[in-house]
């Protein structure tokens, strides 16, 4: 099996797949920061729903990092997102339910993408292996030939 010069087209595109799975590794532990970070987002509003009591003041954020001081006036009227941009009135239970079960999808994904990682991390190991193999190929060749070449000069004299 002779790779002549074809060898050293094949160890770099071996290269640029390992770096195309390591950059899609990183895309993916991204997501999952992004997940956990939405995660404790919604762990921070269920700990406010469960402490909040009808008449408690708040500081209500209005955006720009401005807040308005508010009064709850009913805990039992909590809107909650649901995502795909719809929203509901809860109850407080139903509100606290709603971000539970937002939070246990969030626990789903975040393992598939886990999943997914391990796949990826599978991949780009073989593609070492295979890039490693050869190399150890290539350098046998060079060897060989290096060898080779020191036969011929012992041989003209």
């Amino acid at each position: 099996m002779s790779l002549g010069g074809g060898g050293g087209g094949q160890l770099e595109q071996l290269s640029e797949e390992i770096e195309n799975l390591e950059r899609h590794e990183q895309a993916l532990e991204q997501e999952i920061e992004e997940f956990q970070e939405e995660q404790r987002e919604i762990d921070e509003a269920t700990e406010a729903l469960d402490a909040l009591e009808s008449g408690s003041t708040v500081q209500v954020p209005l955006g720009g990092d401005a807040y308005v001081r508010a009064e709850i006036q009913d805990i039992d009227e909590a809107v909650v997102s649901l995502g795909g941009g719809y929203a509901a009135e809860r109850d407080k239970e139903g509100a606290i339910d709603t971000l539970e079960t937002k939070r246990d999808a969030l626990d789903d994904r975040i393992e598939e993408v886990r999943e997914e990682i391990t796949e990826v991390e599978g991949e780009r190991d073989e593609l070492e292996q295979q890039a490693q193999q050869l190399q150890q190929q290539q350098m046998q060749q060079l060897q060989g030939q290096m060898g080779g070449m020191g036969e011929d000069a012992d041989d003209d004299e």
